[in-house]
């Protein structure tokens, strides 16, 4: 397992909007697949996650549901909805431009 990561700000919401990508989640189920998707590196906290939902789902990206979880409790599914699948394509290509700078910046020769 790789050692626990801070993220980096602002990129937890891509991280659930990518965890949503393959379908509903509830809270739980967003927590495990961000953590299955980064290898174990980053761990969220429901005081963490739960704050990045809610501002997803006010700014009309996520849509919610209530269900039944595996265990049989109530619980609140989350879907990427088309204004949130827009989102994910277009910050998905600003990550990737920022982790491909940083990853050349610090394999530049350093100068110290």
């Amino acid at each position: 397992m790789a050692p626990r990561t801070e993220l980096v700000r602002g990129s937890l919401e891509v991280l659930i909007l990518q965890a949503l990508a393959t379908g509903p989640l509830h809270g739980l189920g967003i927590a495990r697949r961000i953590e299955q998707m980064t290898g174990g590196a980053f761990a969220v906290k429901a005081g963490s996650l739960f704050p990045a939902l809610h501002r997803l789902e006010e700014g009309g990206w996520l849509d919610a549901t209530w269900g039944e979880s595996e265990t049989r409790r109530k619980a609140r599914y989350y879907r990427l909805n088309a204004a949130g699948q827009r989102r994910l394509k277009r910050e998905t290509g600003e990550w990737r431009r920022v982790a491909l700078a940083l990853a050349q910046a610090l394999s530049s020769p350093s100068k110290a």
